[in-house]
Protein backbone atom coordinates (compact mmCIF):
# COMPACT_ATOMS: atom_id res chain seq x y z
CA UNK A 1 0.00 0.00 0.00
CA UNK A 2 2.91 2.54 0.33
CA UNK A 3 4.21 1.95 -3.10
CA UNK A 4 0.63 2.83 -4.17
CA UNK A 5 0.22 5.97 -2.10
CA UNK A 6 3.67 7.12 -3.03
CA UNK A 7 1.97 6.51 -7.14
CA UNK A 8 -0.85 8.64 -5.46
CA UNK A 9 1.41 10.96 -4.08
CA UNK A 10 2.96 11.90 -7.45
CA UNK A 11 -0.13 11.93 -9.06
CA UNK A 12 -0.89 14.85 -6.93
CA UNK A 13 2.36 16.58 -7.04
CA UNK A 14 2.14 17.02 -10.93
CA UNK A 15 -1.36 17.93 -11.19
CA UNK A 16 -1.00 20.37 -8.40
CA UNK A 17 2.10 22.18 -10.28
CA UNK A 18 -0.28 22.43 -13.77
CA UNK A 19 -3.47 24.01 -12.02
CA UNK A 20 -4.17 27.80 -13.06
CA UNK A 21 -6.23 29.93 -15.18
CA UNK A 22 -6.84 28.23 -18.98
CA UNK A 23 -6.24 24.66 -18.02
CA UNK A 24 -8.73 22.06 -18.87
CA UNK A 25 -10.13 19.68 -16.22
CA UNK A 26 -9.24 16.57 -18.93
CA UNK A 27 -6.02 17.61 -19.37
CA UNK A 28 -5.16 17.49 -15.63
CA UNK A 29 -7.03 14.56 -15.80
CA UNK A 30 -3.96 13.29 -18.92
CA UNK A 31 -1.39 13.95 -16.18
CA UNK A 32 -2.85 11.72 -13.84
CA UNK A 33 -2.49 8.92 -16.54
CA UNK A 34 1.20 9.65 -17.56
CA UNK A 35 2.37 9.35 -13.94
CA UNK A 36 0.43 6.03 -13.90
CA UNK A 37 1.88 4.41 -17.38
CA UNK A 38 5.25 6.05 -15.88
CA UNK A 39 4.94 3.86 -12.32
CA UNK A 40 3.27 0.85 -13.99
CA UNK A 41 0.08 1.36 -11.97
CA UNK A 42 -2.99 0.94 -12.68
CA UNK A 43 -6.04 3.04 -11.71
CA UNK A 44 -8.79 2.29 -9.37
CA UNK A 45 -10.48 5.44 -10.75
CA UNK A 46 -10.96 4.27 -14.24
CA UNK A 47 -13.68 1.74 -15.15
CA UNK A 48 -14.96 1.88 -11.36
CA UNK A 49 -18.98 1.02 -11.98
CA UNK A 50 -18.19 2.63 -15.36
CA UNK A 51 -16.00 5.94 -14.21
CA UNK A 52 -14.11 7.44 -17.31
CA UNK A 53 -11.62 8.86 -16.32
CA UNK A 54 -8.56 8.43 -13.60
CA UNK A 55 -9.08 11.74 -11.51
CA UNK A 56 -12.15 13.36 -10.15
CA UNK A 57 -12.19 17.04 -10.74
CA UNK A 58 -14.57 18.94 -8.56
CA UNK A 59 -14.51 22.73 -8.99
CA UNK A 60 -16.29 25.35 -7.05
CA UNK A 61 -19.85 23.80 -6.42
CA UNK A 62 -18.90 20.52 -7.20
CA UNK A 63 -18.59 18.04 -3.87
CA UNK A 64 -17.13 15.14 -5.62
CA UNK A 65 -16.77 12.62 -8.25
CA UNK A 66 -16.84 16.00 -10.56
CA UNK A 67 -15.50 14.32 -14.36
CA UNK A 68 -12.85 15.75 -16.36
CA UNK A 69 -13.65 17.56 -19.63
CA UNK A 70 -13.31 20.31 -21.13
CA UNK A 71 -14.15 22.94 -18.90
CA UNK A 72 -11.56 25.33 -18.50
CA UNK A 73 -9.98 26.32 -15.09
CA UNK A 74 -10.86 30.35 -14.39
CA UNK A 75 -8.73 32.67 -12.07
CA UNK A 76 -10.37 32.30 -8.55
CA UNK A 77 -11.72 29.10 -9.18
CA UNK A 78 -10.39 26.22 -6.76
CA UNK A 79 -10.50 22.67 -7.59
CA UNK A 80 -10.82 19.29 -6.09
CA UNK A 81 -8.50 16.39 -6.96
CA UNK A 82 -9.30 13.16 -5.94
CA UNK A 83 -7.45 10.13 -7.79
CA UNK A 84 -5.99 6.71 -7.08
CA UNK A 85 -3.45 3.73 -7.84
CA UNK A 86 -3.13 -0.05 -7.76
CA UNK A 87 -0.05 -1.41 -7.26
CA UNK A 88 0.30 -5.53 -6.83
CA UNK A 89 -2.80 -5.30 -6.33
CA UNK A 90 -3.02 -2.77 -3.15
CA UNK A 91 -5.11 0.14 -3.19
CA UNK A 92 -4.26 3.79 -2.56
CA UNK A 93 -6.59 7.14 -2.49
CA UNK A 94 -5.99 10.51 -1.54
CA UNK A 95 -7.81 13.82 -2.37
CA UNK A 96 -6.72 17.76 -2.58
CA UNK A 97 -8.39 21.28 -3.01
CA UNK A 98 -6.21 23.78 -4.61
CA UNK A 99 -6.55 27.43 -5.63
CA UNK A 100 -6.76 28.49 -9.45
CA UNK A 101 -4.56 31.52 -9.61
CA UNK A 102 -5.64 34.04 -6.97
CA UNK A 103 -9.26 33.21 -4.95
CA UNK A 104 -11.40 35.04 -2.48
CA UNK A 105 -10.57 35.31 1.36
CA UNK A 106 -13.20 32.81 2.00
CA UNK A 107 -12.40 30.67 -1.09
CA UNK A 108 -8.93 30.07 0.44
CA UNK A 109 -10.04 29.84 4.26
CA UNK A 110 -12.12 27.09 3.20
CA UNK A 111 -9.83 25.28 1.40
CA UNK A 112 -7.33 25.68 4.58
CA UNK A 113 -9.70 24.26 7.18
CA UNK A 114 -10.82 21.30 5.37
CA UNK A 115 -7.14 20.49 5.29
CA UNK A 116 -6.72 20.88 8.94
CA UNK A 117 -9.82 19.12 9.60
CA UNK A 118 -8.27 16.01 7.89
CA UNK A 119 -5.19 16.65 10.20
CA UNK A 120 -7.34 16.58 13.28
CA UNK A 121 -9.26 13.45 12.14
CA UNK A 122 -5.77 11.01 11.61
CA UNK A 123 -4.03 12.79 14.83
CA UNK A 124 -7.50 10.41 16.43
CA UNK A 125 -6.34 7.18 14.48
CA UNK A 126 -4.76 5.51 17.33
CA UNK A 127 -5.29 1.88 18.44
CA UNK A 128 -7.82 1.86 21.29
CA UNK A 129 -9.53 4.79 20.03
CA UNK A 130 -12.71 4.88 18.30
CA UNK A 131 -14.54 6.25 14.96
CA UNK A 132 -16.14 8.64 16.58
CA UNK A 133 -13.39 10.58 17.61
CA UNK A 134 -12.26 10.85 14.53
CA UNK A 135 -15.36 11.92 13.38
CA UNK A 136 -15.72 14.41 15.94
CA UNK A 137 -12.33 15.91 15.22
CA UNK A 138 -13.03 16.27 11.56
CA UNK A 139 -16.37 18.08 12.89
CA UNK A 140 -15.21 20.53 15.62
CA UNK A 141 -12.89 22.29 13.11
CA UNK A 142 -14.67 22.66 10.55
CA UNK A 143 -18.06 23.76 12.61
CA UNK A 144 -15.62 26.20 14.07
CA UNK A 145 -14.69 28.05 11.39
CA UNK A 146 -18.50 28.22 10.39
CA UNK A 147 -18.33 26.09 7.75
CA UNK A 148 -20.41 22.29 7.27
CA UNK A 149 -19.63 19.22 6.97
CA UNK A 150 -21.46 17.01 4.45
CA UNK A 151 -22.51 13.95 5.62
CA UNK A 152 -23.88 12.02 2.58
CA UNK A 153 -20.60 10.99 1.70
CA UNK A 154 -17.47 9.86 3.75
CA UNK A 155 -14.20 7.94 4.01
CA UNK A 156 -13.87 4.19 3.84
CA UNK A 157 -11.47 1.09 4.68
CA UNK A 158 -9.26 0.37 1.80
CA UNK A 159 -6.39 -2.46 0.99
CA UNK A 160 -7.63 -4.88 -1.50
CA UNK A 161 -10.12 -2.99 -3.14
CA UNK A 162 -10.69 0.79 -2.95
CA UNK A 163 -14.14 0.68 -0.81
CA UNK A 164 -13.88 -1.38 2.34
CA UNK A 165 -15.10 -1.43 5.61
CA UNK A 166 -15.78 0.07 7.89
CA UNK A 167 -17.34 3.34 6.66
CA UNK A 168 -15.38 6.78 8.20
CA UNK A 169 -17.83 9.32 8.76
CA UNK A 170 -17.08 12.83 9.60
CA UNK A 171 -18.53 13.48 12.03
CA UNK A 172 -19.25 11.73 15.29
CA UNK A 173 -19.18 11.27 19.04
CA UNK A 174 -16.44 10.53 21.14
CA UNK A 175 -15.93 7.02 22.33
CA UNK A 176 -18.47 6.23 20.34
CA UNK A 177 -18.33 3.56 17.03
CA UNK A 178 -16.21 1.46 15.73
CA UNK A 179 -12.94 0.98 18.13
CA UNK A 180 -9.32 1.12 16.02
CA UNK A 181 -6.66 -0.79 15.84
CA UNK A 182 -3.04 -1.54 14.81
CA UNK A 183 -3.16 -2.70 11.14
CA UNK A 184 -6.40 -1.35 9.96
CA UNK A 185 -6.01 1.25 6.40
CA UNK A 186 -8.43 4.09 6.05
CA UNK A 187 -9.46 6.49 3.91
CA UNK A 188 -10.56 9.49 5.51
CA UNK A 189 -11.80 12.55 3.36
CA UNK A 190 -13.63 15.47 4.45
CA UNK A 191 -15.82 17.05 2.47
CA UNK A 192 -16.60 20.72 3.29
CA UNK A 193 -19.22 23.24 2.53
CA UNK A 194 -19.21 26.97 2.62
CA UNK A 195 -23.36 26.62 2.98
CA UNK A 196 -25.55 24.12 4.96
CA UNK A 197 -23.42 20.77 3.67
CA UNK A 198 -26.82 19.49 1.51
CA UNK A 199 -26.03 17.96 -1.60
CA UNK A 200 -27.67 16.30 -5.18
CA UNK A 201 -26.61 14.00 -7.69
CA UNK A 202 -26.90 15.69 -10.98
CA UNK A 203 -27.74 13.85 -14.46
CA UNK A 204 -24.61 12.19 -15.25
CA UNK A 205 -25.16 9.92 -12.13
CA UNK A 206 -21.72 10.92 -10.74
CA UNK A 207 -21.12 14.27 -10.15
CA UNK A 208 -22.29 15.87 -7.01
CA UNK A 209 -22.92 18.92 -6.06
CA UNK A 210 -23.51 21.45 -2.83
CA UNK A 211 -27.84 22.06 -2.82
CA UNK A 212 -27.41 25.90 -1.44
CA UNK A 213 -24.74 26.34 -4.84
CA UNK A 214 -21.95 27.21 -1.98
CA UNK A 215 -18.22 26.39 -2.55
CA UNK A 216 -16.85 22.92 -1.15
CA UNK A 217 -13.53 21.56 -0.68
CA UNK A 218 -12.10 17.97 -0.26
CA UNK A 219 -8.73 16.28 1.56
CA UNK A 220 -8.14 12.77 1.40
CA UNK A 221 -5.36 10.70 3.05
CA UNK A 222 -5.11 6.88 2.85
CA UNK A 223 -3.74 6.22 6.40
CA UNK A 224 -2.51 2.85 8.57
CA UNK A 225 -3.18 2.78 12.09
CA UNK A 226 0.24 1.26 13.89
CA UNK A 227 0.89 1.08 17.23
CA UNK A 228 2.95 3.90 17.44
CA UNK A 229 -0.23 5.58 15.81
CA UNK A 230 -0.92 7.10 12.43
CA UNK A 231 1.09 6.67 9.31
CA UNK A 232 -0.02 8.66 6.12
CA UNK A 233 0.67 6.41 3.02
CA UNK A 234 -0.14 9.11 0.60
CA UNK A 235 2.01 11.81 2.17
CA UNK A 236 4.49 12.99 -0.88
Amino acid sequence: MRAAGRVVAEMHERIRAAIRPGVTTEALDRIGREVLEARGARSNFLGYHGYPAVICASPNDVVVHGIPGPRVLEEGDIIAIDCGAVVEGWHGDAAFTAPVGEVSPEASELIEVTRRSLMAGIEAMVPGGRMGDVGHAVQSVVEAAGFSVVRDYVGHGIGRAMHERPEVPNQGRPGKGTKLTAGMTLALEPMVNVGDGETFLTEDGWTVESADGSWSAHWEHTVAITPDGPDILTRP
